[in-house]
């Protein structure tokens, strides 16, 4: 009995210390401790390195990747959707670099995509939804239940519920089906009760907006996940609600850096009113809900809508300056923001390098650091590390005044 109780008593004092020293310790953090806590930085993440997704990133370039993301404080990453290897390689290298390094830290948001019934087609029928969302939520239970201690949540949908999308959107009832399908698979314990379900959609999705939005089954849905993630991009508003950047003749003396840092000290403050619009709703509803930012993030350049003979946005010295912005407010705020996005993809726009979807990354697609990332460069964030077997750079070769003479004044 004495050798019995002291191999017990071994096994706990084991046990306790792999949970303590070994890296596991994180392992039970739940959800709110992660999307409540501004040392958790969240991004969103694709890890595409050509013109078309048919070329998989493997796990060892995602875990180069991974390692970058580490050395810029991210902690959590976003994923799209499970139509592809990647979010399950991604998981892999997350999983990979924990055995390697026990003080590393990652958990992931997992994407659902979900669209309607014949989307992207000349006909897409809206009520209906499409045959292949039963797979990717099946695929995401399986992926959530392999990996509990990494994926933390599961978005369903990416901007399916917002009526611009005309390609594929669908009706929140589309959303709340699977969203109470996840639910209930969580009260019967068939996937882990620390895990949270939402729906990734624009401001105007989630009631912020035109009032057209405000139905019995948004506010069903609003009631039903366990946090709101909004997306918002003023960027993109400087084409399609210009207003908001217009100057006043009062500041037509200004300087050309002044006039600049004016117009993102306004496009902040757009930025807030819908995250402010999202939490009026849904405190008229009586509801107490958290409202997280699921993306929002500032293109580099554009051939179009963005670019100089469009708003003229999109620069690298805007994109810093959003970003640090959006950090400052949103860690302020203890409000989670899902930047996009660590790197720059070239499949969303395979007919324009310079398409602005192409162009939303902290990385260049070679794994130069651009304007946002600087100082990490300076501060030695990334020896060592790089993508491709190229190391990290500034870009621009870290020349400031070539970069200033890209940026434009609206």
């Amino acid at each position: 009995m004495i050798k019995i109780k002291y191999i017990s008593v071994l096994l706990i004092i084991l046990v306790g210390c792999s949970g303590k020293f070994g890296g596991s310790e994180k392992e039970g953090i739940s959800p709110k401790e992660i999307l409540n806590n501004p040392e958790y930085l969240a991004i969103c993440y694709g890890g595409y390195r050509t013109t078309t997704r048919e070329v998989q990133p493997t796990i060892s370039e995602i875990k180069e990747d991974l390692l970058l993301l580490e050395a810029i404080g991210v902690k959590i990453i976003r994923t799209h959707d499970v139509h592809t290897p990647m979010a399950e390689n991604t998981l892999k290298a997350i999983k990979q670099l924990r055995k390697e390094n026990a003080s590393f830290e990652m958990y992931m948001m997992l994407g659902v995509w979900i669209d309607c019934k014949d989307a992207w087609t000349s006909n897409p029928i809206h009520d209906k939804e499409s045959d292949r969302n039963s797979i990717e939520i099946e695929n995401a239970v399986k992926l959530a239940n392999s990996y509990p201690d990494i994926v933390k949540i599961i978005a369903i949908g990416n901007e399916a519920m917002v009526k611009w999308a005309t390609n594929y959107y669908v009706y929140p009832k589309t959303i709340l089906k699977w969203v109470k399908h996840i639910q209930e698979l969580k009260n019967r314990g068939k996937l882990p009760q620390n895990l949270w379900v939402t729906s990734s959609d624009n401001f105007a999705s989630w009631g912020g907006g035109d009032s057209s939005y405000h139905t019995k089954d948004l506010k069903e849905l609003i009631k039903e996940v366990d946090y709101i993630s909004i997306h918002t991009y003023p960027m993109h508003d400087t084409h399609y609600n210009p207003v908001f950047w217009k100057f006043s003749s009062n500041y037509k003396d200004l300087s050309k850096v002044s006039k600049i840092d004016t117009l993102m000290f306004k496009s902040i403050e757009y930025a807030k009113s819908q995250y402010t619009g999202v939490k009026k709703y849904v405190e008229s509803l009586g509801i107490e809900k958290q409202i997280h930012i699921g993306e929002t993030g500032w293109a580099t350049r554009s051939s179009g809508f963005y670019g100089v003979d469009g708003s003229k946005a999109t620069d690298e010295y805007k994109q810093k300056m959003y970003y640090d912005l959006v950090r400052d407010w949103t860690k302020k705020e203890n409000i989670s923001c899902f930047f996009f996005e660590a790197f720059d993809e070239h499949w969303k726009d395979s007919g324009s390098i310079t398409g602005s979807e192409n162009n939303f990354g902290l990385f260049t697609l070679e794994g130069k650091a651009k304007y946002c990332l600087w100082d990490f460069v300076d501060d030695k964030a990334f020896v060592g590390l790089g993508r491709n077997g190229i190391m990290v750079e500034k870009s621009f070769n870290g020349n400031k005044k070539a970069l200033m003479d890209k940026v434009l004044v609206p």
